[in-house]
């Protein structure tokens, strides 16, 4: 986790009431966190303990310790030192974004002695972990009835006041749902910025004129209305240094390292997982991959110069008005599909592991404070998993999410077709286009590519005059050509 929001996290314990004892071994970070405790004149709640055994001893029974450390071998060694000081019946909380398959070792390794370790997602960076974070805690459900009514308080609340957080489920769900979160932030922040660069290059659009078009989008009721990331794109574009009077967006590198330097991993994670558990998730994995490419700026420009001829990103021929309809349409129809894709991995994860993942209590954890806000599309899942009859690994197949996906498929063809014209880069735009048109296609050119499969490989095949059937090998082969040996004549 960033150093601010282990500091923010605190304070915010700290402003409800909670007196906090916390080690950091890193002497920098504890001179920043009694100096912000300070600013916010809460330094007298917070106590500093130079080592574990005096921090646990500074703590009644049963114990709880919240963790923020990078994922890996950081906690690990954290729950190391912890280990001779705890007791049947204490409670580790890591708030950290953890692999949850390592979330799950440590379960398996610490619940036989009786010491609880909750894996939870905590979302909303530094700035909602000061006001209240989005979390979705997993773990035993004993220990998490203990600390709901602590988490609810200090949770962030939607419109209605209600928490956002919910006890996600057993073993690693609550970070397996955070990881499922940060692949649809992926693909949504990749939508959004392919969207302010078609405003920006392919519109002429200024920082300001993009700002006021966020602001309505985040503001009209419509299905793009009190969406995060568009509100703090309004914020980010009008935003000028004060030293120089330049907007601070013109001077930022086009790289986004996260996922290279491995600092973030859960974009990782929910691709593979996707992979591995035979879910298309186009949109954010497109996202992920512009993610990674952005990373290393050296090889891009080395590429460049190898290219010659790199096309630039032009102007695109259009009422203005007119297109910037379409590209809210298409910005919709790429967030609803994260979304879809998000859950979709869910839904198999949870069939896999039977958690029994409530997602409209999911859907209610990310209500507020969260990076993937977006109300108006989470009230319109909200209704699609109270359907009867729903199936949850194929809500596309549903009447509502079908409806909405094909009323907006023209305005995103057009907007593709239009951004590649002016070779601007779309990449989660146009995979989202994709899926919706192989998505519901059933004469895919993938007929071909089977029969090459069976062709050298007696891969087998259904035929078209067969019902569909599940995603099973078919049942038919063909003699395309006799195997032959060297020695046989043609």
């Amino acid at each position: 986790m960033p150093p601010l929001f282990k500091d923010m996290l605190s304070l915010l314990f700290a402003e409800y009431g909670v007196h906090v004892h916390f080690y950091d071994p890193s002497e920098s970070s504890v001179k920043r966190l009694l100096k912000n405790s300070e600013n916010a004149e809460l330094n007298g709640k917070l106590t500093q303990h130079d080592n574990y055994e005096s921090l646990a001893k500074a703590l009644g029974s049963p114990k709880t310790f919240m963790l923020s450390t990078p994922h890996g071998t950081v906690a690990d060694k954290t729950i190391q030192g912890l280990r001779p000081f705890l007791a049947k019946g204490d409670i580790l909380i890591d708030a950290a974004n953890e692999n949850w398959v390592e979330t799950e070792r440590r379960q398996r390794e610490l619940e036989p002695l009786g010491i609880h370790y909750i894996g939870m997602g905590v979302s909303g960076g530094y700035q909602s972990a000061r006001a209240g974070p989005s979390m979705c805690p997993g773990g035993n459900d004993e220990a998490l009835d203990l600390i709901m009514p602590f988490l609810q308080k200090i949770a962030a609340k939607d419109k209605n006041g209600r928490p956002c957080v919910a006890k996600i489920g057993p073993g690693s769900s609550g970070h397996y749902v955070k990881m499922v979160h940060n692949g649809i932030e992926q693909g949504m922040m990749s939508a959004l910025c392919e969207a302010w660069a078609v405003m920006n290059q392919g519109l002429s659009m200024t920082y300001e004129e993009i700002a006021d078009v966020f602001d309505r989008w985040n503001r009209e009721d419509g299905r793009l209305q009190d969406n995060f990331l568009i509100a703090i794109g309004s914020r980010i574009c009008r935003t000028r240094d004060p030293s120089s009077g330049e907007y601070v967006l013109a001077t930022v590198r086009d790289k986004v390292v996260q996922d290279a330097d491995d600092s973030e991993g859960t974009g990782i994670w929910s691709c593979e997982e996707a992979t591995r558990l035979h879910v298309p998730i186009p949109t954010i994995a497109s996202a992920h991959l512009f993610r990674i490419a952005s990373a290393d700026a050296a090889k891009r420009e080395a590429a460049r110069r190898s290219f010659k001829s790199q096309p630039k990103p032009g102007k695109i021929d259009a009422d203005k008005n007119e297109f910037l309809g379409a590209l809210y349409t298409s910005l919709y129809l790429a967030f609803l599909s994260c979304f879809v894709q998000g859950f979709h991995i869910l839904a198999k994860t949870n069939d896999e592991n039977r958690w029994g993942l409530n997602f409209r209590a999911i859907l209610q954890v990310w209500r507020s404070g969260c990076i993937i806000r977006s109300n108006a599309i989470v009230d319109m899942l909200d209704e699609v998993f109270q359907s009867e009859n729903l199936d949850a690994n194929n809500l596309l197949s549903h009447p509502k999410i079908g409806v909405e996906m094909t009323a907006a498929f023209p305005a995103l063809k057009k907007v593709v077709l239009r951004s590649v014209e002016a070779d601007l880069n779309v990449p989660s735009l146009s995979a989202t286009l994709e899926y919706y048109k192989y998505s519901g296609c059933t004469d895919l050119p993938t007929s071909f590519q089977e029969a090459e499969l069976d062709y050298f490989g007696e891969h087998m095949f259904d035929l078209k005059t067969e019902e569909p059937g599940k995603p099973v090998t078919g049942s038919h082969h063909f003699e395309w050509q006799p195997a032959r040996g060297i020695l046989q004549d043609g």
